[in-house]
């Protein structure tokens, strides 16, 4: 694989579709240079960083002197400067010099997508950076902003921050209205207090996003407040130090670490106590962003895996030659594109609700439906990212569970993806309160209904419209028996199976529409997708997949 945006024909129409013509005709030609580096350098470079050029804690210094300090290799910081350069952080929040304007999320996710071909470690850091600017750019003051925003939006002109966000503590997890960070004010500024647990980017940033509690404040999650910390200043003065970085599975190009603040420097950003509400808004933007790292490996592990299985011989035929592989390279194929066209549908959605400038003309409604289309898509895509490794590394055979090959890193990588950003059981929470305080789920169904409405009588998937009717209404009576029951616990035992079915009735949807607008190819897509989503269990006289595995394969 030479480039990897030149390998994904449904990417490059999204953006056409979604992208003005002087933006789209400007993103074609960088994501074509950002594809070849993605799959040239950066690919081989990642190879290096999981295998021998981990991040290690320097905790001393010659002199015996703590100093706290994370060595990275150099390829990686090679790889630093080429990706930040590029704007995948800036554009959002300043203007693209050739276009004159700023660019989008849309384009944004479409660069970090490609990343995660390559590094879904890597992408980590980079997503953190783009919640840092996010907070500062909407929450922080204008002081702030002048002072540390320019380092955050760094092409090359300045020397670039990188950013981190540090919710978790170890007594809290999950539950992050246990945090026990304290900030007392110093002056102008606050000290900050206390242990954060799992701080990823810890040493590789140049500012840290920190959720403290000042005195005084509530308990629970209304007490806490955001901060702004400087890293390097706060490092040199012995202020913060690094306890030990994390031993993880995967995504080891990320330093991960346990950080103890003893007094460090910290800016209040926002107001007081509001702390949880702005760290919700960039943990949206991370939700998204673990999304497209998801399909990202998906896309890697599809492509591994149909390669190799078109060169590798077995019995006499290459193995695309045998049903078993055409069907599992063609449910591969079909649930990538339909997730993909999902996820960049919601992202088309994020720029109208989270764009500084537009976040105020949002409706409530779509900024309620941006919020249940994160959670259910950040669910389905990580669980998919994991299935999608599994298939490439069986496709492979015994080659697959080698290192040598990229199908084990694709795994190990994947199986944070359910936990980083919030694990099912969160995201499923998360659906059931949108449920009960904003009724979402009739928010959700008429849209559907609406949209299913589109579809045209003479489109050869028009009988799929029924279908999908029926699993509407499956829902709602699927929620009102939840709501009904006597036995609260109800809601939270079938929360996860709520939000799956969500998930799927939106992929559903979206892959009609495309078809409708694309034609034939898509049509294939959408039918394998439908047929093997609402009819798995049932006996195919004829497999789809079979039918139309050239078709969408090639």
């Amino acid at each position: 694989m030479k480039n990897f945006y030149h390998n994904d024909p449904n990417l490059k129409q999204i953006l056409q579709d979604q992208l003005p013509q002087p933006f789209w005709e400007w993103a074609d030609k960088e994501l074509g240079i950002f594809g070849e580096l993605c799959a040239g350098p950066i690919d081989e470079r990642a190879v290096h960083t999981d295998r021998e050029g981990q991040p290690k804690l320097i905790r001393y210094n010659k002199m015996g002197e703590e100093i706290s300090e994370v060595w990275l290799n150099e390829g990686y910081r090679q790889t630093v400067e080429e990706t930040y350069n590029t704007g995948i952080v800036a554009y959002v929040h300043k203007e693209i010099p050739a276009l004159e304007q700023k660019g989008n999320y849309v384009y944004a996710f479409a660069q970090a997508y490609l990343l995660s071909h390559a590094e879904a470690g890597f992408y980590c850091p980079v997503t953190l950076s783009q919640a840092t600017a996010y907070l500062i750019d909407h929450y922080a003051s204008e002081d702030l902003q002048q002072l540390y925003l320019p380092h955050v939006l760094s092409t090359g002109e300045v020397e670039l921050y990188e950013g981190a966000t540090f919710l978790t503590e170890r007594q809290g997890g999950s539950d992050v209205g246990a945090n026990e960070v304290k900030a007392v004010p110093n002056g102008k500024s606050f000290r900050i207090s206390g242990e954060k647990y799992f701080a990823s980017n810890a040493g590789a940033c140049g500012l840290a996003m920190v959720l403290a509690r000042m005195d005084g404040a509530p308990e629970g999650t209304k007490g806490l407040s955001l901060f702004l910390v400087p890293w390097e200043e706060n490092r040199k003065e012995g202020l913060l130090r690094i306890r030990r970085l994390k031993d993880k599975l995967g995504v080891r190009a990320v330093p991960s670490a346990e950080v103890e603040f003893s007094g460090a420097k910290g800016f209040l950003v926002g107001e007081p106590n509001k702390g949880l509400g702005y760290m919700m808004e960039a943990l949206n933007l991370s939700r998204v962003a673990n999304a497209v790292a998801s399909l990202g490996i998906m896309k890697r592990a599809y492509l591994e895996a149909r390669n190799y299985a078109r060169n590798r011989p077995a019995f006499g035929n290459p193995l695309t030659h045998y049903p078993m592989v055409q069907d599992t390279l063609g449910k591969m194929a079909t649930k990538q594109e339909v997730e993909l066209n999902t996820l960049f549908h919601v992202i088309q959605l994020m720029d109208k609700v989270m764009g500084k400038q537009t976040k105020h003309e949002a409706t409530e409604e779509e900024q309620i439906l941006f919020r249940l289309y994160v959670a259910i898509v950040k669910k389905e895509t990580a669980e998919q990212a994991i299935h999608f490794a599994h298939e490439a590394i069986e496709m492979h055979g015994g080659n697959g569970y080698i290192e040598d090959f990229v199908t084990s890193r694709l795994l190990r990588d994947a199986q944070v993806l359910t936990v980083w950003e919030g694990t099912a059981n969160i995201l499923g929470l998360e659906v059931v309160r949108l449920i009960e305080k904003y009724h979402v789920d009739t928010i959700f169904i008429e849209e559907m209904k609406k949209r299913l409405a589109n579809i045209n009588e003479k489109s050869v998937l028009s009988e799929w419209v029924t279908r999908l009717e029926e699993e509407l209404s499956s829902l709602i009576q699927q929620i009102t028996l939840i709501r009904s029951s006597k036995k609260q616990e109800l809601q939270t035992y079938y929360s996860k199976d709520i939000a799956h079915k969500f998930a799927i009735l939106l992929e559903s949807v979206i892959a009609m529409e495309t078809a409708v607008k694309r034609g034939s190819r898509e049509e294939a897509v959408a039918e394998v997708y439908l047929q093997h989503t609402w009819n798995k269990d049932e006996m195919e006289a004829d497999p789809v997949t079979l039918e139309y595995f050239q078709i969408i394969c090639g």
